[in-house]
């Protein structure tokens, strides 16, 4: 029975714990005692993990470090464990360029697993196995977590921080087209697209791709995109060019304030999921390519929703991660350094029969 330590027990830290605690011994970390109280069995710390010191001397005893802070946070949390010289799976989406970790992470030995949830993450892994056995030319991924009952005026419930939701809105979408990367605005293209069982959402660009730009260079066409209900990009779009979404410093009434720390202190009530509410999460995956000398074309398709009293955006965030996190406790993912997702491909298949499990069912269609 392995120690592991899981820092930030919002909606997916706590579903990750609580799956992690089924083998293993865990302890929780976060800064609010309301949501380690909402977890049982489970031993609780409350305490700022902000501080160096104080992380580092909580991590000590631990065999491994999941990481579920929000993405402002990520890559300092991130840095501050490989420096302790503990192996991290961490699901945190953050600004900064995680391969600087990755000389320090070699110096002490440490295997730090980012990007480890839906997608990034899942998405990545079945790359990363296709990539394996063919020539990758084209690589699609539509993904998005969405209420079942659609509110006005937003349409739209979080289970991440509301400014690491925020960011999709406001940084630059990066995708690859004929082996050039392309960098448009976020919620640039939007397009219509039907789902069965679902209807039609509406996709637009974000920065989903990552990692996969760099470790995927071989690869001529990859783009992420971001759904949503239809309508959403307008009003979206509204806010952000109103100044809503800016870091940058405004005054008023003599006191200085960044113009999205009240939005979303506005938007939070509003996007919180509260009880008896319901989530869906879908996603598309498309690979084309050549194997064994024929064009072929995988499809993965995903529609989970609200089941066994837990979110959905958690399980399949979290699930993944707890996957990830057994492979290594398990002795078998072995690679010091930062690794992205798609570096696990090979062992796609355990991850996907532990998501399985967990009723968390990708289809994969071949044409």
């Amino acid at each position: 029975m392995a120690k592991i330590i899981v820092l930030g027990a919002g909606l997916v830290g706590g579903i990750m714990a609580k799956d992690l605690s089924k083998k293993h011994k865990v302890t929780s970390v976060d800064i609010s005692q309301k949501n380690l109280n909402k977890l049982e069995g489970i031993d609780k710390i409350c305490a700022d993990i902000t501080n160096t010191k104080i992380l580092q001397d909580l991590i000590k005893e631990f065999d491994l470090v999941i990481g579920a802070v929000p993405g402002f946070m990520g890559y300092k949390m991130m840095k501050d464990v490989i420096e302790a010289g503990k192996n991290i799976v961490d699901i945190s989406f953050y600004p900064e360029d995680p391969f600087e970790l990755d000389k320090l992470a070699k110096e002490n030995n440490v295997i730090a697993i980012m990007d480890c949830g839906v997608a990034p993450g899942m998405g990545n892994i079945i790359f990363g196995y296709h990539d394996l056995n063919m020539q990758i030319t084209d690589y699609e991924c539509l993904v998005g977590g969405l209420p079942e009952r659609r509110e006005w005026p937003y349409e739209y419930q979080a289970v991440f921080s509301p400014i690491d939701v925020i960011e999709e809105y406001i940084r630059p979408a990066r995708y690859v087209q004929n082996n050039q990367i392309i960098i448009k605005e976020a919620l640039s293209d939007a397009e219509l697209i039907a789902f069965d069982e679902i209807g039609t959402l509406e996709s637009w660009n974000s920065d989903g791709l990552r990692s996969l730009i760099k470790t995927m260079t071989h690869v001529p066409n990859m783009i992420e995109k971001t759904l949503r209900y239809p309508g959403c990009v307008e009003y979206l779009k509204v806010l952000r060019t109103s100044g809503f979404f800016s870091y940058k410093e405004i005054e008023v009434n003599g006191n200085k304030i960044r113009p999205i720390d009240m939005t979303a202190k506005l938007l939070f009530p509003k996007w919180k999921m509260e009880n008896g509410d319901k989530d869906f999460t879908i996603m598309r995956i498309i690979i084309k390519g050549i194997e064994n000398g024929k064009s072929i074309t995988y499809q993965y398709n995903l529609l989970d929703r609200f089941q066994d009293n837990t979110i959905s955006m958690a399980r399949t965030t979290g699930f993944t991660c707890t996957a990830v996190a057994n492979l290594i406790l398990d002795g078998n993912y072995k690679h010091h350094g930062i690794s992205p997702p798609e570096y696990l491909g090979k062992h796609f298949k355990f991850i996907n029969n532990y998501l399985k499990e967990r009723k968390v069912i990708y289809k994969k269609i071949i044409k």
